[in-house]
């Protein structure tokens, strides 16, 4: 899937090395080449990277279990947001989740981030609770979406 110059393609075993270098960048508690790594080699997850002309500029991941579908990461470079970026990588997780089983969609979010909580509701995910602590230094605040499988649920992606 193409966003004007930017697509949207499986994360590959040659993009761990951009991924982790972009999340030291940009991330307190980057994961290491090793944790992408072992992620990449885990059963039930999709991860897709977002890139233009051959350079990541996002990547998201999600965990699927049963019904279950958990967002284990998501990052775009300040320089590609507000792009439609992070929808479209959304967008493509939620499809290979549900293609997978999933008819829930859950992840945590710093409640300090007025961003990224926006961007989540505008997904259609809503807070039903806290993890004090989560990220160190805040908590997290815990999204679910319900009926990801749901022609609605998609209506409201549009």
């Amino acid at each position: 899937m193409g966003i004007g110059m930017i697509t949207i393609r499986p994360f590959e075993e040659a993009d761990i090395g951009a991924v982790a270098a972009m999340e030291a960048a940009h991330r307190s508690r980057p994961w290491s080449e090793g944790v992408f790594a072992d992620e990449l080699a885990a059963e039930n997850r999709i991860y897709l990277v977002a890139e233009e002309e051959g350079r990541v500029v996002g990547f998201g991941g999600v965990m699927v279990v049963g019904e279950e579908a958990h967002v284990t990461n998501l990052l775009v470079v300040p320089d590609y947001r507000r792009r439609g970026v992070a929808t479209s990588l959304m967008r493509q997780l939620i499809r290979g989740s549900v293609a997978a089983g999933a008819r829930h969609l859950t992840l945590e979010v710093r409640s300090k981030n007025e961003a990224a909580r926006r961007f989540y509701s505008r997904l259609g995910l809503a807070p039903v609770g806290v993890r004090p602590g989560y990220y160190g230094d805040d908590d997290a605040l815990i999204l679910w979406a319900h009926d990801i499988d749901r022609r609605e649920f998609w209506e409201g992606l549009e």
